[in-house]
């Protein structure tokens, strides 16, 4: 969806006092009387095309003055989102059916922790239609599944891809954080949001909790925990509290899902705002036109 707008739209209120002059200050012909009118050319008609090719320079100008915009607003590139990085507990234990079996997640099928999280977390993706998103998968170590992107079918391809056990059997809190702000290292957003969920106590990895929470902290980034089966409560809360999130718990999908849905709401974008990055200027296209029109009048008053 194009945003027709101006930079600098109080200009065009120039146009008043120029029309308002070019109408009252026009030059007044003195007349002559001449027996023979036959002999002098009609150039009546023309005074007054001339008369009104100037208030449409005038016009033109003023347009121009006002910096014609147009803004692309389906560009990820104009949106004011956030960045937020999903980090996924993917050990061993993620394997289990720690969930309630619920249709409206499963189908009545029975689905292990980690596919029903994967499903909760799919739906939280596409509803954050104006953020960008990236996933980090952790276990005995961590890797960006998916970098920041705005592209949320990739983040969604790639999260399909996902499976317990793919970076080891136990649990590297401190891995999974550390690997989430390395995913945030070229994100230029004001805010950053990072969702951690986690089944289980950190009993792996060579960096900790505690120095992972740092360097989150360093990097401004707030982190949203999620505890499930049988995780470190008392570690999740801390690292909520001391990033500036919120620690959540969940014993089924539906609760997973609410909290999904509270951190939503939390986290809401501000897409209102006016300082777009992208925009397309249209003045020159007015100045060329307002050029030509006024050199036509100029070659019109030489053959004079």
């Amino acid at each position: 969806m194009n945003y027709y707008s101006f930079e600098y739209p109080y200009l065009i209120l120039l146009l008043i006092p120029i029309i308002w002059c070019l109408y009252k200050c026009r030059e007044q012909l003195k007349q002559k009387y001449f027996v023979h009118l036959q002999f002098l050319p009609v150039k009546r008609n023309f005074m007054k095309i001339e008369w009104i090719i100037k208030i449409l320079i005038f016009i033109l100008l003023c347009i121009a003055l006002a910096s014609p915009i147009i803004v692309d607003k389906s560009n990820p590139l104009n949106r004011n989102g956030k960045d937020i990085v999903l980090v996924l507990d993917g050990s061993g234990s993620m394997n289990a059916s720690g969930f309630d079996v619920e249709d409206e997640f499963s189908g009545g099928k029975r689905l292990s922790r980690f596919a029903l999280t994967k499903i909760v977390a799919k739906s939280f993706i596409q509803n954050r239609e104006n953020d960008n998103i990236g996933i980090v998968l952790y276990g005995d170590f961590a890797f960006i599944a998916s970098p920041i992107t705005y592209e949320k079918e990739i983040v969604i391809d790639m999260l399909s891809y996902l499976s317990e056990g793919m970076a080891g059997q136990n649990t590297a809190i401190g891995e999974g954080i550390s690997m989430g702000v390395r995913a945030f290292r070229h994100s230029k957003a004001k805010s950053k949001v990072m969702v951690l969920l986690s089944d289980g106590e950190h009993n792996s990895g060579s960096i900790s909790p505690k120095d992972a929470l740092s360097l989150a902290k360093q990097e401004g980034i707030k982190i949203y925990t999620i505890a499930i089966g049988e995780a470190d409560s008392a570690l999740m809360a801390k690292i909520a509290k001391e990033s500036g999130g919120v620690y959540y718990s969940a014993l089924n999908a539906k609760e997973l899902q609410n909290v999904y849905e509270a951190i939503d709401q939390l986290e809401s974008s501000k897409i209102s705002s006016k300082e777009y990055k992208l925009k397309e200027y249209y003045f020159q296209s007015l100045l060329l036109i307002a050029c030509g029109l006024l050199l036509f009048l100029l070659y019109r008053e030489i053959k004079r």
